[in-house]
């Protein structure tokens, strides 16, 4: 019996793996140096703005003798005090004006996503059409659709729909222009494609075997949209709500053309204080005060909606 024993010459040899080369200091500040235009202008055009609005806020002085800083908060307490009911009719407007956008949006949405085929390129063109002219040749459009004499004031006082809307303080008789119907009219006009995108987003990506799967197991039609669809599309509610109640809430030009001295938000209030009675401190803090409840209430309702999800 011959043996034959391997030099270590002739022993295999493990193979040695290429060391991996780490990237050199450039390759690795190359993302922050793609983030860097970005933040400077974040820096420039809003956390600038920011911090010198929040000096103004707690300024004192006139135009003539010039504004200093003095850490006067007052300024916040007394603008509360006496422009509450304009914060309050703003939120009530853009949540007025969301929530119709919502129930006017999402069936659209819907369609468009499931139902639309080759027509949809040329839906999703017709929701942004209203973007290719300006906001406020749509605003102005509103005054003569809800002007007194219009075919649309004729057709809701035939409808008896004015009736009920002045039952509730919407609209004065037979008048809709300068009436708070006027302006949720307008915002719900201006800001319904800030509703539907978002939304359609979040539909087209349902796999579409879910609804098969529903309807294996014998699930209806409603039962499918209740417990598969709408679930699965809430990052797109959570986003077009947003999209759409954050800028209605601020919004003064819908209120402007289409409202009345009655029927004023805090956008018209900022607006005004900035540029015709030139109190800047009181501008500044009714603006932070917005920027306050809005967010805050943005806060709570991300949680309660249950999905950090968004389109």
């Amino acid at each position: 019996m011959s043996t034959s024993t391997l030099t270590k010459e002739e022993a295999p040899q493990p193979v040695e793996e290429p060391a991996l080369r780490k990237p050199s200091t450039r390759k690795r500040l190359v993302p922050y140096w793609l983030l860097l235009p970005g933040i400077i202008w974040l820096l420039v055009f809003f956390a600038l703005p920011l911090v010198y609005q929040a000096s103004t806020s707690v300024q004192t002085g006139n135009l003539e003798e010039g504004f200093k800083v003095t850490w006067h908060f007052q300024t916040y307490l007394d603008a509360f005090a006496e422009y509450w009911p304009q914060l309050l009719r703003s939120l009530l407007y853009a949540g007025t004006a969301t929530l119709l956008c919502l129930l006017l949006g999402y069936p659209l949405a819907y369609l468009i996503a499931f139902k639309a085929g080759r027509w949809r390129n040329l839906l999703l063109v017709l929701v942004i059409a209203p973007f290719f002219t300006s906001f406020l040749i749509r605003t102005l459009a509103w005054k003569t659709i809800l002007a007194d004499d219009s075919v649309v004031v004729d057709v809701l006082n035939a409808l008896h729909v004015l009736d009920v809307t002045s039952w509730f303080g919407w609209t004065e008789g037979e008048r809709v222009l300068a009436t708070p119907m006027a302006v949720v009219c307008g915002l719900t006009y201006n800001f319904l494609p800030f509703m539907i995108l978002p939304l359609y987003t979040s539909l087209e990506r349902i796999d579409g075997r879910l609804h098969e799967a529903a309807q294996d197991l014998y699930a209806s039609p409603a039962t499918t949209f209740r417990k598969v669809t709408f679930p699965l599309s809430m990052p797109g509610v959570v986003s077009g709500t947003l999209l759409t109640f954050i800028p209605a809430a601020g919004d003064y030009v819908n209120a402007e053309l289409l409202g009345s001295t009655d029927t004023k938000m805090i956008g018209n209030v900022i607006q005004s204080q900035f540029l015709r009675v030139l109190d800047y401190p009181t501008a500044a803090a009714l603006s932070f005060i917005l920027m306050a409840i809005v967010l805050g209430m943005v806060t709570v309702y991300i949680r309660r909606a249950g999905t950090e999800d968004l389109v």
